[in-house]
């Protein structure tokens, strides 16, 4: 008796998987990287871009320096206002951000712009306009739109803006004692 082996025949193997197609590089608009390279290039390392997109950029620079760097904005760039200031706790990181969203009314090249001029300020446990750390020179003088802005970030979050013609508070009491009420460690009392 013979027995004859049978081989299977190999099985076959599957198709490599299709790689997704590499993304393109995303490259900023000319125009738009034109605005922060101008003002990167006088400040190098001082300012740090965060993003450039159609119409929108943003820069990062240190508390010292916002004036300089909003000064320099002001004098040799077409943005002529501030549209709006906001603030953002980070209490985990133990600072606050302030950003200035600026835009031009006199320039129509610039009018859809908006550059976001951001930095951050440490953040203390209980604010206090007496101390140092908290303090963010106002620009106030330069962008008169910033009035009532810098005012709301100071009493909802404790940025005391130096050199502001009119440091009262807007929307809450002048006694008020507690904590700033957008810090996010506040708590309501009472509800």
């Amino acid at each position: 008796m013979s027995t004859t082996e049978t081989k299977e025949p190999p099985k076959a193997k599957p198709p490599p998987k299709a790689k997704p197609p590499e993304k393109p590089e995303e490259t900023a608009p000319t125009f738009e990287k034109s605005i922060t390279d101008n003002i990167k290039n006088h400040f190098g390392d001082d300012v740090q871009v965060e993003y450039i997109k159609e119409n929108r950029t943003r820069i990062n620079v240190p508390k010292e320096k916002i004036y300089d760097i909003a000064k320099f904005i002001k004098d040799q760039t077409p943005f002529d206002h501030a549209e709006s200031v906001t603030g953002v706790d980070f209490p985990d990181d133990k600072e606050i951000g302030v950003t200035y969203h600026l835009g031009s009314y006199t320039d129509p090249e610039y009018a859809k712009q908006v550059l976001a001029l951001g930095t951050r300020v440490p953040r203390e446990e209980s604010p206090n306009p007496g101390n140092d750390s908290t303090k963010l020179t106002s620009l106030r003088d330069m962008f008169y739109s910033v009035e009532f802005h810098e005012r709301e970030v100071f009493e909802m979050l404790g940025v005391y803006f130096e050199g502001h013609p009119d440091n009262r508070r807007l929307l809450l009491p002048e006694d008020w004692a507690d904590l700033p009420p957008l810090r996010k460690d506040f708590k309501n009392k009472g509800r």
